[in-house]
């Protein structure tokens, strides 16, 4: 299978995503996701934009990108995968954990199914929602707790780095048959993503 490696072309009113944003989906399909799921929210709005263009895709959903109605839900639908062979990705934000961890551990991690799992932070820095920290700076260690092996992108790398880490990241799930999570912090200090 040949992974997209950016946008497909199209018409001309189709924008290129943000550089961050579209180095994570391109590092999803250089990951050799079959399918990726993901649960809508404004924050990876650009990755799930960039996703779904690349597959062909419009309005939020292609043939391969589609979205979930909750966190867990992402875990069983796109971490059973490897039961058929193929192998799945999913797009959240991070205080999503607050919702999935019980089905990380007790399905993925347990039953060693390889998942590639990108979660935008929340909490960091130019966060306009005070309630968010409470349970995102935590996120990280709570991940760890449980086994799940984390890697954290912030702008001290470029979006090559954000690419290469998310395919890398992939490769390391198949490889270990376990979940993956890389933690993607998108915000700028002037709270507008990256």
């Amino acid at each position: 299978m040949t992974s997209p490696s950016g946008p497909a072309a199209g018409p001309a009113e189709r924008q290129e995503p943000p550089p961050y944003a579209g180095a994570v989906a391109r590092g999803v399909w250089d990951a050799g996701a079959d399918l990726v799921g993901y649960v809508p929210s404004a924050s990876v709005a650009p990755v799930i934009g960039a996703l779904v263009a690349a597959d062909g895709g419009a309005d939020g959903a292609s043939a391969r990108v589609f979205p979930l109605s909750r966190e867990e839900e992402a875990m069983g639908v796109l971490g059973a995968l490897p039961l058929t062979g193929r192998f799945g990705a999913v797009v959240m934000q991070d205080n999503g954990f607050g919702n999935a961890l019980t089905a990380l551990t007790t399905f993925n991690a347990a039953y060693h199914l390889p998942l590639l799992v990108v979660a935008n932070t929340r909490g960091g820095l130019g966060e306009y929602n005070s309630m968010i920290h409470t349970l995102c700076q935590h996120v990280p260690g709570l991940l760890e707790r449980t086994g799940t092996r984390v890697f954290e992108l912030d702008r001290r790398s470029s979006p090559d780095d954000w690419r290469a880490v998310v395919g890398e990241a992939g490769a390391h799930a198949r490889m270990t048959f376990r979940p993956v999570v890389v933690l993607t912090h998108f915000w700028s200090t002037d709270g507008k993503g990256a």
